[in-house]
């Protein structure tokens, strides 16, 4: 099979085509045709060797993909051949509270990933994909989809009349705004840039926040409810956002800790969390039961991810490159056959 591998060392330039032998399924295992397979920030980091400096290699990145079974081994009952199916982010996280096997079972590191075309996975890391999804669409769910998921509902309790500020426009933030929306939730949304924040409006924000030229975005947060903060932040932004985070969100509010895209390093505020009674909840994807009632949700009211631009198989490198810039609203892809 074809595939790509960080191989040599971590970088950009590392991320170089190979050949694989065709994967065998085992005992309870399945074979998946990977036809789509989406980025997300992890996965640029796993590449760059910033996530996992000490990650072994080489390595299949990518933890999301979608696609058919086209073989099964002995005892598997969940899936069979043709089936459509989605990779489990944590393949051993089906349930429950998450733990250290968990932990390392995620694909696209430690586990190779979902950029090849085959993925040899146990019967119960994979989820039967959403019929009114395209296998692109598929792709996107497993990690940004469930995140967005587990941040607001699973482990947020988000309810209608509520207010949730979103940074930026990437996958979870996208993800988090029509999760939101379909809940009945206020909308609040930031971002660098006014057309995003006009895209981000016509998927249902109610209100849109230019961090460049307003960059008290906590207190024009504030301003707009208020002045009591908003109910839930969905942090993706890290140390460079955090502290502004803390004083968005009203007193007894919550905040998911989920990016890390202005950096993981930084000293915590606690003195605003203790008088404020916050919940600062920090969020690893989620598991096989919080994905499938997700993805019912999404079938009931018919609701398809914003996929920004697809790239063959053969640009995958580009791929990264335009996740790495930043220019994207949603998320990227790369079709895989």
């Amino acid at each position: 099979m074809k595939a790509y591998e960080i191989r040599g060392g971590f970088g950009l330039d590392k991320l170089v085509p190979c050949e694989r032998p065709d994967p065998t399924p085992g005992p309870f295992q399945v074979r998946v045709r990977v036809k789509a397979t989406s980025l997300n920030y992890r996965d640029l980091m796993m590449v760059e060797g910033r996530y996992n400096p000490r990650q072994k290699l080489p390595l299949i990145p990518n933890s999301d993909g979608a696609g058919v079974v086209d073989a099964v081994g002995p005892g598997v009952t969940r899936v069979k051949p043709g089936d459509r199916v989605m990779g489990l982010f944590s393949q051993a996280w089906l349930a429950g509270e998450p733990s250290r096997t968990a932990q390392a079972t995620t694909l696209g590191g430690p586990l190779d990933g979902a950029l090849a075309e085959m993925m040899l996975l146990h019967e119960e890391g994979v989820v039967p994909t959403p019929p009114h999804l395209s296998d692109e669409e598929a792709s996107t769910l497993p990690c940004a989809a469930v995140t967005a998921w587990s941040a607001l509902v699973t482990q947020g309790g988000l309810k209608a009349g509520d207010t949730v500020l979103l940074q930026g426009t990437g996958g979870v933030s996208i993800f988090a705004l029509q999760i939101a929306r379909m809940l009945g939730a206020r909308i609040l949304h930031t971002s660098s840039r006014d057309d995003k924040l006009e895209r981000a409006r016509s998927l249902g924000a109610h209100e849109g926040i230019n961090y460049v030229t307003t960059p008290d975005w906590d207190k024009a947060a504030r301003t707009l409810t208020g002045g009591t903060g908003v109910d839930h932040v969905v942090e993706v932004g890290g140390a460079g956002t955090f502290e502004k985070s803390l004083r968005a969100v009203r007193l007894g509010g919550t905040v998911s800790v989920i990016g890390v895209l202005s950096g993981g390093a930084g000293t915590a505020p606690l003195t605003p969390i203790l008088m404020g009674n916050l919940r600062v909840q920090g969020v690893f994807v989620g598991h096989r039961q919080s994905f499938e009632a997700l993805n019912r949700a999404l079938t009931l009211h018919n609701i398809h991810p914003v996929v920004d631009r697809v790239f063959p198989f053969t640009e995958a490198p580009a791929a990264f490159e335009y996740l790495k810039s930043g220019a994207h609203f949603g998320k990227v892809v790369i079709r895989v056959e």
